[in-house]
């Protein structure tokens, strides 16, 4: 078995569930010789720049972190990755595709990490879709990535039943990516001494995921209040979840902040109304 200490990885993410991943590696002792992450970007009004949590992660190993605006020869950034020798290429949580001419650098191929059970739940919205689809059996899948969003061939996967379902977004995303981070460590040798082979998955078994948006937040509280509980749970920070209601002829939107599901009833907890603090869902009905 090849020694893992000694494989030249390269890792691409960017958001704070990709360090989950990181975190598995690293206990593993498997760590990045690079890393490679997307650019600084002004926040607050531009008055200060956004580092991606991974970047951070990087800077505290001292790992080299690059942060090209473009994954070929026309940014100077990405030169060491391709006209450099590497092992294995892992992505978890990027956000950009990587170009066919990347992928074939990695001498044992580019590997993936997918919160789902592929090929269930393709595209950019796995976890929320899980949820608000109440799988109930949840998972995730390591992947040999190929140039089709989520279409490479399967290296390993691992099923998980959580109880009490459903789990919050925020508990099911912590769950995935670092239960992925696990398998990948345990995949990584397999794949180097070439005892795990990949298996093509059943392309007319696939689902899709949208991207979301701020408009897929809105709840109808007359609708049924399981799938209203199901999408408050999916949508947890973001797009998050909001109704609107009319006082003295005036519409305002309230965004809910909690919310329980109890004797076949939705009922949000705590909430925001527009242009006030957050209250008790029950002050506001007596207000």
């Amino acid at each position: 078995m090849a020694q893992k200490s000694k494989l030249r990885i390269v890792f691409f993410g960017t958001p704070s569930f990709s360090t989950f991943v990181l975190d598995e590696l690293e206990s593993a002792g498997i760590l990045p010789a690079l890393i490679v992450t997307v650019p600084d970007k002004p926040a607050d009004r531009g008055l200060l720049m956004k580092t991606s949590p991974v970047k951070v992660w990087g800077e505290e190993r001292s790992i080299d972190v690059l942060q090209p605006e473009r994954l070929d020869f026309s940014d100077p950034a990405a030169d060491i990755i391709l006209n450099s020798e590497w092992d294995i290429f892992i992505v978890a949580g990027y956000g950009k595709l990587l170009p066919s001419a990347l992928l074939a650098i990695p001498k044992y191929g580019t590997l993936n990490v997918h919160p789902s059970l592929l090929p269930k739940f393709r595209g950019p919205s796995p976890i929320e879709s899980q949820i608000l689809t109440d799988a109930k059996e949840i998972g995730v899948s390591i992947i040999l990535l190929d140039e089709e969003t989520d279409h490479g061939p399967i290296l390993a996967q691992a099923s998980i039943t959580p109880e009490p379902w459903p789990f919050r977004r925020n508990m099911v995303e912590d769950l995935l990516w670092h239960e992925g981070g696990k398998l990948l460590a345990e995949s990584i040798p397999l794949v180097v001494d070439g005892s795990l082979k990949a298996e093509a998955q059943n392309h007319t078994e696939a689902t899709f995921t949208p991207k979301l948006k701020k408009e897929d937040g809105l709840i109808d509280l007359t609708a049924d209040a399981y799938q209203n509980y199901l999408k408050f749970c999916a949508y947890e920070g973001w797009p998050g979840t909001y109704f609107f209601v009319t006082r003295n002829g005036k519409e305002a939107r309230i965004k809910i902040i909690d919310a329980k599901y109890e004797a076949g009833a939705f009922t949000p907890t705590r909430i925001i109304p527009e242009g006030k603090k957050e209250m008790d869902y029950a002050d506001f009905l007596r207000s």
